[in-house]
C-alpha cells in the first residue's frame, strides 16, 4: 500500500513539474527551417542542438557562405514549399525577397514564417542577431555572440596605427557596380579605417559607375568581387588593366562581406591589414622626400 501511495505521489509530482517547465519551452521552436543564405548563418551560430534541421542550399557555396564547412552538418533545401512543407517545421525563417510565393504558400498552410530584413550596417546586423536568438528561443546565445564580436572588433580596432589617417577605398564589382553609402560593405570600410570614394561621388546606394570615373577618382585602394570558375563579360571588367592599375593596393570582397554575421570581422581585418601597408607606404614616401 504505502508503495502505491509513494509511486502515485511521484507521478503527480512529476506532472506538476512538466506543467511548469511547459511555459518556458513552449516559445522555443523544436524543428526550424532556413532558407536564405544569411539566416542559415545566424541560425548555425545561435541554434540548440537539434534546433535546425535544414538550411539552403547556398549555405555550403564557399564563395557566398562563410560557414560552408558547417553547413555541410545540415540537409539542405532549394526554397520549394513542398520540401519544407514535408519537413513538419514549426518555424520557417527566411530574407524579405527570398522565394515569396513559397513564403505565401507556406503562411496559407499555417507555418509559421518569420522574415529577417537585409543588414545595411552594424546596428542592424546587432539588432538582427538579437531578434535570431528571440526567434529561437536563445537569447543568452545571442548576447554571448556579440560580446564575442565586440571583443574582436575593439581589438582590431587597438591595432590601427594612425586613427585619423583614412585612406580612400573604391568597390568595384561585376558590370561596374560600386557599393554605396548605404551598404553593409561601406559600414565595413569604414570600420577599417578608410574612407569610402561613393561618399564623394554622392552614391547613396549600389549603382554602375563608368571605369573613368573610377581612375579619375584614383583610390588608395580597390576592392574587386571574388569570381566563379569560367568567364564571364560581367566579371571581366573587374579585370581591365584600368582597375588594377586604379589603385596602390587591391583586396577582394569574397564571403566574410555577404552577410551581416560576426564572421564580418575576417573582411574588416583583410582591410585593416591593407590600411596599414597604405599607411606605411604613404610614410615611407614623406620620409624620403
Amino acid at each position: 500500500m504505502r508503495g502505491k501511495w509513494w509511486r502515485a505521489m511521484r507521478a503527480i509530482a512529476l506532472l506538476a513539474f512538466m506543467m511548469l517547465a511547459a511555459p518556458a519551452q513552449a516559445g522555443a521552436p523544436l524543428r526550424v527551417v532556413s532558407m536564405n543564405l544569411c539566416t542559415d548563418q545566424l541560425a548555425m551560430l545561435l541554434a540548440g542542438p537539434d534546433q535546425l534541421i535544414s538550411v539552403s542550399f547556398l549555405a555550403r557555396d564557399p564563395l557566398v557562405s562563410s560557414m560552408a564547412e558547417e553547413a555541410a552538418g545540415w540537409p539542405v533545401n532549394y526554397g520549394q514549399a513542398e520540401e519544407i512543407y514535408l519537413l513538419q517545421p514549426d518555424l520557417v525563417i527566411t530574407g524579405f525577397w527570398s522565394a515569396p510565393l513559397t513564403q505565401r504558400l507556406l503562411n496559407r498552410l499555417g507555418i509559421r514564417v518569420e522574415r529577417l530584413p537585409i543588414a545595411r550596417n552594424l546596428e542592424e546586423m546587432r539588432s538582427n542577431i538579437r531578434q535570431m536568438g528571440a526567434w529561437l528561443g536563445r537569447p543568452d546565445e545571442a548576447a554571448a555572440l556579440l560580446a564575442r564580436f565586440e571583443a574582436d572588433l575593439e581589438l582590431l580596432r587597438a591595432e590601427d596605427p594612425e586613427p585619423l589617417q583614412r585612406p580612400r577605398a573604391a568597390i568595384y564589382a561585376a558590370n561596374g557596380y560600386m557599393s554605396g553609402m548605404n551598404s553593409l560593405s561601406d559600414s565595413l570600410i569604414r570600420l577599417a579605417g578608410l574612407n569610402n570614394i561613393a561618399a564623394e561621388l554622392g552614391l547613396q546606394h549600389s549603382q554602375v559607375l563608368d571605369l573613368e570615373r573610377l581612375v579619375l577618382a584614383r583610390p588608395d585602394l580597390v576592392i574587386t568581387d571574388q569570381k566563379y570558375a569560367g568567364w564571364s563579360r560581367a566579371e571581366a571588367l573587374m579585370e581591365h588593366r584600368a582597375v588594377q592599375l586604379a589603385g596602390q593596393e587591391s583586396a577582394v570582397r569574397d564571403q566574410y562581406w555577404t552577410c551581416g554575421t560576426p564572421h564580418i570581422i575576417q573582411a574588416v581585418a583583410e582591410l585593416a591589414a591593407a590600411k596599414r601597408r597604405l599607411v606605411t607606404a604613404r610614410q615611407l614616401a614623406q620620409a624620403g622626400k
